[in-house]
């Protein structure tokens, strides 16, 4: 069996787009018929990239690949030019083909990806959602995301669909000048936040307080000190990922548990991450972090270290069918982020959606990665622009 053609998708994410402007997808086709499925989360160069470097991939390393060669293949991309370093756009991109390939050896042998990975040991998959306003309110402008009472408020309704978990982050935006000090509005309004929703949910859920890089260590920890009291289970990303020794010195002065992994990728970033104590939750996200057995890797280096893994969800749901797979067939497994209960768009994309009860995950047992995409609708939702899947703010916040 070998690869022998590409497909890539450029698909836009209507409003509200929950997981983010586009979705880049691409499929390997083999020689016997068998198609697999791989999203790129490839945030730091523009959709019109996407396409032309996912062929110059493909023609130079997947064409007339074995789909089962996964293990050579990657060591091949990730040296290509003389790199042989976490280049984080490449990565995004290898982890693309990886996972379409994990997707080809699971149809051909008729399991799903996590049987080939040490085998399930969850049978379902606590999952969390991001505190989304209401389809019905501007979502850009909503209360939800500057009024504690109406973040409560949207609290309870998560509660009461089934969630245990709920993110928010309220700390302000974050910019290309970062890291930076909190405002004292800004130190008082992340505490009314938790306070509220805490008061709102009790502990029926769990907090998980987001922030984006934006703080010195002496920042965080100041800001770490005003949402002790609160309990949550992890304080994400409190200081820039270029630099986890420095997040370190925040992870020693709070009894939160630091979660961090969203920009970092390959085993050698998360290994800094682990050898010096920046983090105790580890958030990769499949589509950048170097694919499905990278992930794995990851996830044993954590395990060695008490750590545990999260995976990050910011993009459609090929990902998130990945994160799921990883999940499953990982010991050291806590929570896995949802967009919401995967409905809307983002089930739409799919053949058959991801399945969530009360509160979980149930992973697939259809062989590979479990979810199939529907052409039609991917094509028919072309993205046009030219906007990054992501922009900070290029000046500095006052």
């Amino acid at each position: 069996m070998k690869i022998v053609d590409l497909k890539t998708f450029v698909v836009g994410n209507p409003p509200p787009r929950r997981g983010g402007r586009y979705f880049l997808l691409l499929k390997l086709v083999t020689d016997n018929g068998i198609e697999g499925l791989g999203e790129c989360y490839a945030a730091s160069f523009g959709p019109s990239v996407f396409e032309p470097f996912a062929r110059d991939i493909f023609e130079k390393h997947v064409l007339g690949a074995d789909p089962f060669a996964i293990e050579a293949l990657w060591r091949n991309v990730y040296g290509r030019g003389y790199s042989q370093r976490p280049d984080i756009s490449l990565m995004g991109m290898l982890s693309g083909f990886e996972m379409a390939m994990w997707d080809i050896v699971g149809k051909a042998v008729g399991k799903p990806v996590y049987a080939l990975l040490g085998g399930r040991v969850h049978e379902k998959l606590r999952s969390y959602t991001y505190l989304y306003p209401d389809a019905a309110d501007a979502y850009a402008d909503s209360p939800v995301y500057s009024d504690p009472d109406a973040a409560a408020a949207r609290a309870l309704e998560y509660a009461a669909m089934g969630f245990t978990a709920l993110k928010f982050d309220p700390a302000g935006p974050y910019s290309t000048f970062d890291p930076r000090q909190p405002s004292l509005e800004r130190l008082e309004l992340s505490e009314a936040f938790c306070r509220r929703i805490r008061e709102a949910v009790g502990t029926r859920c769990d907090l998980l307080f987001g922030t984006h890089g934006q703080f010195t260590v002496s920042g965080a920890k100041r800001l770490a000190q005003k949402l002790e009291p609160y309990a949550p289970l992890w304080f994400e990303e409190p200081t820039p990922p270029e630099m986890p020794e420095e997040m370190a010195k925040v992870a020693a002065a709070t009894s939160i548990p630091i979660a961090t992994g969203e920009r970092l990728t390959t085993k050698y970033e998360f290994a800094r991450v682990l050898a010096c104590g920046a983090a105790s939750i580890l958030q990769m996200n499949l589509g950048r972090v170097g694919g499905l057995l990278e992930a794995k890797k990851i996830a044993g280096m954590a395990e060695a270290h008490y750590a545990q893994i999260a995976p990050h969800l910011y993009c459609g749901p090929v990902v998130g069918a990945a994160n799921i797979q990883i999940s499953a067939c990982s010991p050291n497994f806590l929570i896995l982020e949802s967009i919401e209960r995967w409905e809307g768009f983002q089930a739409e994309l799919l053949k058959k959606p991801i399945r969530w009860e009360d509160g979980y995950v149930i992973p697939p047992e259809e062989p590979g990665l479990g979810v199939e995409l529907d052409e039609e609708v991917a094509r028919a939702h072309p993205y046009t622009g030219d906007a990054l899947h992501l922009e900070p703010r290029y000046s500095p916040v006052d």
